[in-house]
């Protein structure tokens, strides 16, 4: 089979391996979508774990299942969840799945960006989702990502009412504003240099998009919100700067969630002071656990999320050099994913 193997950023090598045997309570998937997810161009970061096979937002067909397996059948249509945890250790308990040692071990083998993947007994069992008749396996692809934007609104305790600034208007901002729009927020706010991304942000629900070319981000959200700020304001930017940008944008009683990591060095300068007076709490939200998956699973299916509105361009597994250099180039596109024969 054919598979994308990342070398660095700027090589990525189409490669002949083997097709994966399918052990107990495994099940060999073709993959038919799979999205290139923000952390996937994201240099440093998906350097430190080259050579990979890239891609975790896959969604395909089940083609062969090993014996035990009694959940799923041949010709299933799935969307597999990279990580699946355990669900009997402290995390799992707590409902912290993604600090579950076996939810930070396992994986799909080689990765998403292949003709055909394997997946392990625990991520079939532990989160591995059939695809209602209706939904595409582009839609599929959508799952993970949603789910993450989930999670980060629950870790955040969005309340109906509250004023939300997203920062950074990509695929992940862009589907935090639709959910936070959806979960019954009451003034939604967007900021992006992308005048392309804040136009699709107001389609999506944003009531008002700032360029900070314009000027400070947080005199815009102090005029629009008559000086109250935001209640909740979500960082998608992973860097110190847009951190303290969160900040100094966030109201008095609210939150920032940071949505991605830095890079390991960086340090984040903040004054304890202010945040302990202003009571302003400071929330990381890192992917998502099979809870998510499920509620991503159901907003997909009632159409709360739309994939035609967020995927912006799809690529033959190929074309898969184009399609990473679109993702990476991060201008007038929100969701780039590959669609398998």
């Amino acid at each position: 089979m054919r598979v994308a193997r990342l070398y660095t950023a700027h090589d990525i090598r189409f490669e002949e391996e083997p097709v994966p045997s399918v052990g107990p309570g495994q099940a060999l998937i073709k993959t038919r979508a799979c999205g290139i997810c923000s952390g996937d161009v994201m240099a440093w970061y998906i350097e430190k774990k080259a050579p990979v096979v890239f891609g975790h937002e896959p969604a395909g067909e089940i083609v062969e299942l090993g014996p035990e397996v009694a959940d799923f059948r041949l010709g299933d249509r799935v969307f597999i969840h990279h990580h699946a945890p355990c669900f009997g250790c402290r995390a799992c308990r707590r409902g912290d799945f993604v600090q579950c040692p076996t939810w930070r071990s396992s994986r799909i083998i080689p990765g998403g960006m292949a003709e055909y993947f394997l997946v392990p007994q625990e991520n079939l069992a532990g989160d591995t989702l059939r695809l209602p008749a209706d939904l595409s396996f582009a839609d599929g692809s959508l799952i993970e990502p949603t789910a993450c934007a989930v999670k980060a609104l629950r870790r955040a305790r969005l309340r109906a009412g509250d004023s939300v600034c997203v920062i950074g208007l990509g695929i992940m901002g862009q589907l935090n504003v639709a959910l936070a729009r959806h979960a019954g927020a009451g003034t939604v706010m967007g900021a992006d240099f992308v005048a392309y991304r804040r136009a699709k942000a107001l389609e999506l629900g944003a009531d008002a998009a700032f360029d900070p070319a314009d000027g400070p981000v947080e005199d815009a959200v102090r005029d629009y919100t008559g000086g109250e700020m935001a209640e909740l304001v979500i960082v998608g930017p992973g860097t110190v700067e847009a951190m303290q940008l969160g900040i100094r944008c966030a109201a008095k009683g609210g939150t920032v969630l940071l949505f991605t990591t830095s890079t390991p060095e960086a340090r984040l300068p903040i004054a304890p002071y202010e945040l302990y007076f202003n009571e302003i709490s400071l929330v990381p939200s890192y992917s998502c656990g099979p809870n998510d998956t499920r509620e991503a699973l159901r907003l997909i299916g009632t159409g709360v999320i739309q994939s035609d509105r967020f995927i912006t361009h799809r690529f033959p597994f190929a074309a898969i050099h184009d399609a990473y250099q679109n993702a990476a180039a991060a201008q007038d596109s929100l969701k780039t994913i590959i669609e398998f024969p």
